[in-house]
């Protein structure tokens, strides 16, 4: 049977690509034909909401009301994405700790997915350290996002074996998007597939970011969300 599903991208700072990863993930769930609802914690403006204005309300998940409007319409058949503003990931954790949702994870009630988006410093890993305790039922995925190229991220697969003492590395590559392509989906305000389907946009930027898209794909699916 199938269980309700909460997505939660965040990071420990700005600026790492967290927002662009939740935009490829709604493409991604619709692609998968699942019915997506994404929350956008950048409270009161949300750079998410741009993008998915109709899959998309922002909110402010310190508020108890907010907290019920993403919380207690949860659905087998609809998946919850929820883009943490930068720096919130523990206290956003946290909050799910107190009301329960981990505890109902661990009871096969619920699943939930975390995608915690690296930054180029060692502040990540020690972040990911502290939310990995907490999380021991949800499934912990760390991105290496190489929107900022960084060198750090060369040895993350074999830090991340022994904060998660696996054998498997749960980490996704998600490659760098051309930086023209970049700005022209940003200044268009469209979702990448739309903008890949949209013909009055250059055929060159367009298969630049339909080739990009696909690769992240292939990531989302060795997460498998389902």
């Amino acid at each position: 049977m199938a269980l309700p599903l909460i997505i939660i991208v965040g990071a420990d700072k700005g600026g790492v690509g967290k927002t662009t990863i939740s935009r490829a993930l709604i493409d991604y769930l619709k692609s998968t034909n699942k019915e997506v609802r994404a929350f956008d914690t950048e409270y009161p403006a949300g750079v998410l909401k741009r993008f998915h204005p109709d899959k998309t309300e922002v909110v402010d998940l310190t508020k108890s009301d907010d907290q019920m409007k993403v919380f207690d319409n949860l659905s087998p058949v609809t998946v919850t994405l929820i883009d943490v503003r930068a720096g919130l990931l523990s206290p956003t954790l946290s909050v799910l700790n107190d009301i329960g949702f981990f505890q109902m994870a661990k009871e096969g009630k619920i699943k939930i997915i975390v995608f915690h988006v690296l930054g180029s410093t060692i502040a990540s890993l020690n972040e990911v350290k502290a939310t990995a305790e907490i999380m021991k039922n949800a499934d912990h995925f760390l991105l290496k996002n190489h929107t900022n190229g960084a060198v750090f991220f060369d040895g993350i697969n074999s830090v991340a074996k022994d904060i998660f003492n696996t054998e498997s590395a749960p980490v996704l590559d998600i490659p760098k998007l051309d930086e023209r392509a970049t700005e022209y989906v940003e200044a268009a305000g469209l979702p990448f597939a739309q903008f890949i389907a949209d013909d009055s946009q250059s055929m060159v930027l367009r298969g630049k970011v339909n080739h990009w898209l696909q690769q992240v794909f292939v990531q989302f699916n060795n997460a498998k969300l389902s």
